[in-house]
């Protein structure tokens, strides 16, 4: 079967797996601005965090990831840490879908709450999170969270707190 015949495989969107680690630290590693973390931290959200992370794969590449957590003091609030998408799938919507996947997921029903921080400067991930705040038909606050003195002298940015919620799912 030539290359104009072969079926166009779809992206799968699922938990991610031990494997993925290392495919998920390359793809924050070339996903400027974000913060890229140890090789272990990513190793640790594909097992202690899977069943509130997400990956897209697409030909056997990782090429969206959104990792989260549930809130430790609010067990009603998912904390976003980090979304990513390759550059080749960026404007096509994909980091807006993995977030709703994930907020749709079984095991997930009783989140109300989403928090994520998101520098000034993160252009893309304020619209995308304004985007899923209005697709939630939810209210999107912004709070003072991380100072930039927090971080030293590496002079990164401060990391305002952007709370949205309550939000309203299939079935509300």
């Amino acid at each position: 079967m030539g290359p104009d015949n072969e079926k166009i495989r779809p992206i799968i969107i699922r938990k991610p797996e031990l494997r993925d680690g290392n495919s998920i630290y390359q793809l924050v590693s070339h996903s400027p601005p974000l913060d890229i973390n140890s090789l272990y931290s990513y190793l640790l959200v594909c097992t202690h965090f899977n069943k509130s992370s997400v990956v897209a794969e697409y030909q056997g590449k990782i090429v969206g990831y959104v990792s989260a957590y549930i809130h430790p003091h609010k067990e009603d609030t998912l904390f976003i840490w980090q979304v990513a998408v390759d550059s080749s799938m960026r404007g096509k919507g994909l980091g807006h879908k993995l977030l709703m996947k994930l907020i749709e997921r079984k095991g997930l029903e009783n989140i109300r709450f989403l928090e994520t921080t998101v520098s000034p400067s993160n252009h893309a991930s304020r619209a995308l999170f304004e985007k899923l705040a209005r697709k939630m038909q939810a209210n999107l606050k912004e709070v003072e969270f991380l100072s930039s003195d927090l971080f030293g002298e590496s002079g990164h940015e401060e990391e305002p707190l952007l709370i949205i919620g309550p939000l309203k799912k299939s079935g509300d």
